[in-house]
């Protein structure tokens, strides 16, 4: 029981020194020793499994009856064509579900929670999976626990373990605890475990149970879930099958009893009923759009995002508002110390002179209050941290020699609300309380003010005169921190009021992080998609603006608003105010809450970024959460429907133009599906009604729904991206899928498909008046042959096929070509044609199919040129 043994202990037993950690060559035979850091997942289901799973089908199972029905009464080609039917199709279903799977867990091993560890003597943060024990972990705010660990050093620790103990109220953490006798997890007051969450202070401790063998995966061991991930579109489509279902058997049970009437073959239009039904559901459409949707998040992982939740690439299409942070995402998060400001002068920081007394101390503060590490080849911590301490790097003041000479005794860390972080540290016999953070409240806690070596009383001359300081640097765009400090003769131990009071104010530094330079592009591409731009940040309203503009995200000083006005604003004044407004500066976590739910009380889809443990509410607020992915927490991270690897704001506008084109991928493989299987109900139906001879056999609608609803409508799925899908405005998400042309398109083109079959059965009928199944062939040939032609005008609803490359699409072609090619197969084969009960066609014949199949493709094409004359 590890909380029963002191720190020493605890490090002798794991064999590992505190300020060394493992080496890399000891964490690799620990992890062979005790295998990877992850809890033990689900048996994956076996190929044959999966195989099992595409035949448990209704439609599935209708077949098979038919195919056994046919083979007692003796059709065996029948029987062997349904057989043949029902493998491929689940061949098909195998292959797309598995790419899907691998996907997914593609997705998942690239959003792994980090852990920042001790190896070789350096932080390094490595996969959470790669941790061992015995390695020495680092934990701040915002941070999920990688395993389980005995903690060496704590301060202000607090964690959040309600999945073990039920409680809602952080538990307090202290390392320097020894607990006697067993207790329960609760009471474990120097322990803190795998999953849970780090919600104030920092502390570090070494790792003494990893995986399986961890509190948690006791948990996992009784626990053996399976969810399941189905986006509102796929839910909509498992809809609309169950809708296309019905009203198909009731066509087809329709169609069997006019038949009967007519006094057809029972058994021949049985079979033709079932098959008509089988051929009208587009029941490899869910697979279709599984697939498009895993590749599309797939794509989206080499461009930096990962898709967190499926039905996020749904609502990118539709985004019309993206909240940004500034800082990083905006910006190239690199930020530098230019100014600073003591003994009431503006300098610039190669001018800092290390010898007066207030300049050091300022530096002093602005290093010793504060969590980064800085060297040569190694940075860790906040950009804002790592900065002050590159700017005391410069005068050859490293933080471990500034450390080793005044250690911290006490700390206060930094939170939103306070916006100051303080910390205790040693000088001589006697100590320091520095305290940093933003200008107005260091000077709500200062009395003083040190001038040129000397303590002065703070005035409010003196505060004015340091705001027009501030002022002059946010119009530079920099972002302003402030010092301040007091000296005590003991460790206070006491509480947070009695450290941050009566502090005497040092100076300021101001510094840039430079705006990123492919953003500008990003930002203009948003405006013409119709996506409007806003910034949020904690800078000064003044920074923010000048950053915004620059960037060209507001124009105005009047587009801009602090947190503290915000406060002013009720509820509906603020909602009012908002549309107006596209900066957003000194705001909190809470005010993000505010600012989503008031761009969304106008019917907008709103995007909006974080990386704080505060940021939480407000992901989840928004339509599209965002997280940062090097600078975000673990609790940022699993809030959010997208992690940004890259924190750049071009890789959400990136996302949001993938977004809609998969959308615009599904919707083209739906219409032409749909499209396809009413040209084949309208063809039966009209010749049943009209008392001709069948037009069609049972493995024809087989067959063709074989060759046209797998590979052509899955290459459209995966349809290169429009590059003007940017010019278009964003997707109403309340808009049916059905809505704009494709109400009209839709019917069209099922009307002329089967139109088109029909004309061609009744001049095989005028030409071979003797010759039913050479009828039959010719319209067999048009009814597959014009789906797969109608496959290249789907692929835009304005432009063109020559507008957007004829062969800019090589699957879609390759999926055409051997469509034809295995229609042409089954008509000149002889023994596949004598299964088929088809006619080898002569070359009349083929040009006369072929001009035929062409009309769909012409039509449309046609139509798109009025539409696109109307438009101008």
């Amino acid at each position: 029981m590890w909380y029963t043994k002191n720190t020493s202990e605890v490090l002798k037993d794991l064999n590992v020194d505190e300020s060394i950690g493992l080496s890399t060559e000891e964490a690799k035979k620990r992890i062979e020793k005790y295998g990877e850091n992850k809890l033990a997942s689900k048996k994956k289901k076996s190929i044959f499994q999966l195989f099992l799973a595409q035949l448990a089908d209704f439609m599935i199972y209708i077949l098979l009856a038919a195919a056994l029905i046919s083979g007692i009464m003796g059709e065996i080609s029948d029987a062997i064509i349904i057989i043949i039917v029902i493998l491929v199709n689940a061949i098909v279903g195998v292959v797309q579900e598995s790419k899907a799977e691998k996907a997914l867990e593609a997705l998942k091993e690239l959003s792994t929670p980090k852990a920042v560890v001790k190896r070789n003597g350096e932080l390094t943060e490595i996969p959470s999976e790669e941790v061992v024990p015995g390695d020495i972990v680092i934990i701040d705010a915002g941070r999920y626990i990688p395993a389980d660990l005995r903690l060496i050093e704590s301060a202000n620790l607090k964690m959040e373990e309600s999945a073990f103990t039920g409680e809602s109220v952080p538990a307090d953490k202290d390392a320097n605890v020894i607990i006697e006798g067993k207790v329960g997890v609760g009471d474990q007051h120097n322990m803190v475990f795998m999953s849970t969450l780090a919600t104030y202070g920092r502390g570090i401790g070494v790792v003494v149970g990893t995986g399986m063998d961890t509190e948690i995966g006791k948990i996992a061991k009784m626990l053996d879930e399976e969810v399941e991930d189905s986006t509102p579109l796929q839910k909509k489509l498992e809809q609309l099958g169950k809708y296309l279902g019905i009203g198909s058997i009731g066509i087809c049970f329709f169609i069997f009893i006019v038949s009967m009437f007519q006094k057809r073959d029972v058994f021949e239009m049985l079979l033709t009923s079932i098959s008509l039904a089988v051929a009208a559901i587009p029941e490899g459409l869910p697979a279709i759009v599984a697939i498009v949707l895993a590749m599309g998040v797939q794509r989206m992982i080499k461009e930096n995002a990962i898709i967190r939740k499926l039905p996020a690439v749904e609502t990118l299409g539709s985004v019309n508002i993206i909240c940004s942070d500034k800082t990083g995402t905006l910006t190239q998060n690199k930020m530098t110390v230019t100014k600073f400001y003591a003994n009431d002068k503006l300098l610039h920081i190669e001018d800092l002179d290390f010898n007066l007394e207030t300049n050091k101390l300022l530096i002093e503060c602005m290093m010793l209050c504060n969590d980064a590490t800085y060297s040569e080849s190694s940075k860790t911590g906040d950009p804002t941290e790592i900065a002050l301490l590159e700017a005391g790097f410069k005068y050859d003041i490293t933080k471990d020699i500034i450390n080793a000479e005044h250690k911290r005794i006490d700390e206060v860390p930094f939170d939103s609300d306070r916006k100051l972080m303080s910390t205790v540290n040693s000088y001589g016999q006697k100590y320091k309380v520095f305290t940093k953070g933003a200008i107005d409240s260091i000077l709500k806690i200062s009395t003083k003010l040190m001038l040129n070596g000397q303590i002065l009383d703070l005035t409010e001359n003196m505060k004015k005169d340091i705001l027009k300081a501030v002022d002059l640097m946010s119009d530079d765009a920099l972002r302003v921190l402030a010092g301040a400090y007091k000296d005590i003769d003991a460790p206070p131990h006491i509480g947070l009021d009695e450290i941050e009071k009566d502090l005497i104010f040092i100076g300021m530094v101001g510094m840039i992080d430079p705006p990123r330079l492919e953003v500008k592009d990003s930002i203009s591409l948003c405006k013409n998609a119709g996506i409007t731009p806003v910034m949020i940040t904690g800078d000064y309203k003044n920074t923010a603006f000048a950053i915004a503009k620059e960037l060209g995200i507001a124009d105005s000083l009047n587009q801009s608003i602090s947190g503290e006005d915000i406060d002013k604003l009720n509820d509906e004044d603020f909602s009012n105010k908002v549309r107006d407004l596209r900066v957003f500066a000194r705001v909190s976590p809470e005010h993000k809450v505010k600012i989503v739910k008031a761009f969304k009380s106008h019917g907008n889809i709103v995007s909006m970024t974080g990386d704080g443990v505060n940021d939480a509410p407000s992901l989840k607020a928004a339509d599209i959460g965002v997280a940062m992915g090097i600078t975000g927490t673990d609790v940022a991270k699993g809030a959010a429907d997208m992690v940004l690897t890259d924190d750049n704001f071009t890789t959400i506008v990136s996302a949001v133009e993938e977004g809609r084109n998969i959308f615009s991928n599904i919707k083209k493989s739906i219409v032409f599906l749909l499209s396809c299987n009413l040209g084949e109900i309208i063809t039966l139906f009209v010749a049943i009604l009209l008392n001709w001879d069948s037009p069609l056999l049972p493995i024809h609608l087989l067959w063709v729904n074989l060759i046209t609803d797998s590979l052509p409508a899955l290459a459209l799925g995966v349809d290169p991206g429009d590059k003007g899908v940017m010019d278009l405005p964003p997707r109403n998400p309340k808009e049916s899928i059905f809505g704009g042309s494709t109400k009209l398109m839709l019917p069209l083109n099922g009307i002329l498909i089967g139109a088109l079959t029909l004309v061609a059965f009744r001049v095989g009928e005028y030409l071979y008046p003797n010759s039913v199944p050479h009828a039959r062939t010719m319209a067999f040939v048009v009814l597959s042959v014009s789906q797969l032609f109608y496959a290249l005008s789907i692929r835009n609803d304005r432009k063109s096929i020559f507008q957007i490359g004829l062969f800019s699409n090589r699957f879609l072609i390759i999926a055409i070509i051997i469509g034809i090619i295995l229609q042409a197969s089954v008509i000149t084969i002889t023994p596949i044609a004598e299964l088929f009960k088809v006619y080898s066609l002569t070359l009349k014949d083929w040009g006369f199919v072929i001009l035929l199949s062409l009309v769909p493709l012409v039509i449309n094409e046609l139509l798109k040129i009025i539409l696109r004359n109307k438009e101008i």
